[in-house]
């Protein structure tokens, strides 16, 4: 538009006509000095006040940063088998500055029905990481061949959408060793701000449990990526920087596969946990626990009504085999221990067994009703008699008690990787009650607490431990799970047992198993074990089922403790037999079964 018209052509020109002139065009100079002034203004504050604040802009619509995810590192068995690696899939990325473009909002909605993400949530990590970032955000991982199709075929609608190749976490053996594996997922908005300092961003993967989080500064590598000069429409133009990716540090553990699938198939269906370890070092060589997840399913985003549905399923993200439960009469090696090594029970003693006693005016019954007769300690634990072990509970008293149970390691964590998810158990005593019952403690909470009742709370790996003590020669062992941890391996905490303690433990725990209630391990597929049943009382008459060995009896180089949560069964018939698997994979060395096919 032109700011001053020619005249007429062709018309008459008056004095009247010439002063009108004159007064429109000095009108209009006014006008024009007035707007351009007002446009001087505006240049001189976009160049003085915000020069440095545009210059940024176009700097960030000029150059670009596209990332470069590194490849997690490898996890592995003690036999080099793989537990846990990565494959390749495509992942969708947006640039950050899309959504001030006019054709945005065609973009997001065709986006967000290929990838069946809602719009709010593509815009909010958009949001998240800011308008003007240079850098590629990624809202989707792991797309399926019919997503991969869709955004080849709507390419038209999706300008400032980028597909990239990179890794995904794979786990070949889907459910198996889930709790010891763990899973990696996206950070949350409060895990980001707390490791943000560490070099993550918004987006990036993380161990969220497990052997995943544990070693999360081992796997993870890091990120590399390439600064790129793009031109108006987006196009690269030449590449300014590159950084190659870094991939994540292999971890070897200590589990062996065979046997982890072994304890698997053992446990089943079954809601608890079974635990292998050797008790000469501490290594963990197989850990299960029941109800178990897929963590493959982690590999692409998981909306919130799928991991509400997930929770439901009886807990399957609690690792059992780490958590408190009452250990039953397996605790009676704790008993043992405390009876003798206290000086008022000799290796010797013989006690009178009954079908009830009266203890502080309460009954306490023996587990077949009718007792056993006069019994020493090896019978006692042979058959389990809880009238024998009230007796020595009562003789020896609730401190002593306590204080063996806390030498074995009970009341506190086991210092296996897992610290996040293990729990330390409980070991009550009288401040304990007083602070959180408001009673005092009473001669009927040791009696309870000598047969692995009451208060007590122990998780099948402290159990394992408990079982090493005797196997070992009467040291604690650090259950670890990474195969060289050589601080783990050499740590040995001696109890400092008298030879007759020992030799009485032996001896009681030989005897269960070749004459007693864990018999269902007397046979000839595995060496001479030793072991202890237990059956814990639960809510609604529904037991828990124990059962917990050594073998070779003479040089033991495995322990193996099952447990079946209300399993309705005693444990030397519901989780004996769980054991017994376990051990016959572990001995059986490699050999093919009859029949097997390789």
């Amino acid at each position: 538009m032109s700011l001053i018209q020619p005249a007429s052509i062709g018309k008459k020109t008056t004095a009247r006509t010439v002063g009108r002139h004159q007064q429109s065009l000095m009108a209009m100079l006014s006008i024009t000095l007035v707007m351009f002034g007002g446009i001087g203004s505006r240049l001189a504050y976009l160049q003085l006040v915000e020069g440095s604040r545009n210059r940024q802009m176009a700097e960030n619509n000029r150059i670009r940063l596209i990332p470069k995810q590194p490849e997690r590192g490898t996890i592995f068995d003690r036999n080099g088998k793989i537990l846990a690696s990565s494959r390749l899939s495509h992942s969708v990325y947006v640039w950050p500055m899309a959504p001030k473009k006019p054709e945005w909002s065609v973009t997001l909605t065709r986006l967000s029905q290929i990838l069946h993400i809602p719009e709010a949530d593509i815009q909010k990590r958009l949001k998240q990481a800011g308008y003007n970032s240079p850098t590629l955000v990624r809202v989707a991982r792991d797309l399926s061949p019919a997503q991969i199709t869709a955004l080849a075929e709507y390419s038209n609608q999706l300008e400032d959408v980028e597909v990239y190749i990179e890794a995904v976490r794979e786990y070949p053996n889907g459910e198996l060793a889930a709790h010891v594996l763990g899973y990696t997922g996206e950070m949350s908005d409060e895990q980001l701000a707390k490791k943000h300092n560490q070099g993550y961003r918004l987006g990036d993967l993380i161990g969220q449990m497990g052997v995943e989080a544990a070693f999360e500064q081992q796997l993870r590598g890091e990120w590399g990526g390439q600064q790129v000069e793009v031109d108006g429409a987006g196009r690269i133009v030449r590449i300014l920087g590159e950084k190659q990716a870094k991939s994540g540090k292999d971890v070897h553990l200590a589990l062996d596969l065979k046997l982890q699938k072994a304890a698997e198939a053992a446990l089943g269906d079954r809601q608890g946990a079974i635990v292998a370890l050797d008790p000469r070092n501490g290594e963990v060589l197989a850990l299960v626990s029941r109800p178990t997840f897929n963590p493959n399913i982690f590999t692409k985003r998981i909306t919130p009504a799928q991991w509400r549905s997930l929770q439901s399923k009886d807990h399957p993200f609690v690792n059992r085999a780490l958590r408190g439960f009452p250990p039953a009469s397996t605790f009676k090696i704790i008993t043992t221990t405390a009876g003798i090594e206290s000086g008022k029970f000799s290796p010797n003693t013989v006690l009178q067994t009954y079908a009830c006693m009266n203890i502080g005016g309460i009954s306490f019954c023996d587990w077949n009703r009718a007792g056993f007769g006069p019994l020493g300690f090896a019978g006692a634990l042979a058959w389990s008699s809880d009238t024998f072990f009230y007796q020595i509970g009562r003789g020896i008293g609730g401190p002593t008690l306590i204080e063996w149970t806390r030498k074995y390691g009970f009341g506190q964590k086991t210092g296996i990787e897992l610290a996040r998810e293990e729990s330390p158990g409980l070991v009550a005593d009288n401040a304990w009650k007083q602070k959180n019952l408001k009673l005092p403690w009473s001669v009927g909470d040791t009696v309870n607490m000598s047969i692995g009742q009451g208060f007590l709370q122990v998780s099948s790996l402290q159990t394992a431990i408990m079982f090493a003590v005797p196997a070992n020669g009467g040291y604690r062992v650090k259950p670890h799970l990474l195969k060289d941890n050589e601080e783990a391996k050499n740590w040995r905490e001696s109890l400092n047992l008298k030879p007759e303690t020992l030799r009485v433990l032996r001896q009681g725990l030989r005897q269960v198993v070749s004459s007693g209630t864990g018999r269902a391990l007397d046979v000839p597929t595995i060496p001479p074990t030793s072991g202890k049943s237990g059956t814990a009382e639960a809510f609604g008459n529904n037991s828990h089922a124990w059962f917990g060995a050594y073998a070779p009896s003479d040089r033991p180089e495995i322990v193996v403790v099952a447990f079946a949560e209300h399993s309705g069964g005693g444990g030397g018939k519901v989780a004996a037999p769980m054991v017994l698997k376990v051990l016959e994979a572990h001995f059986e060395r490699g050999e093919k079964k009859q029949g097997e096919i390789k």
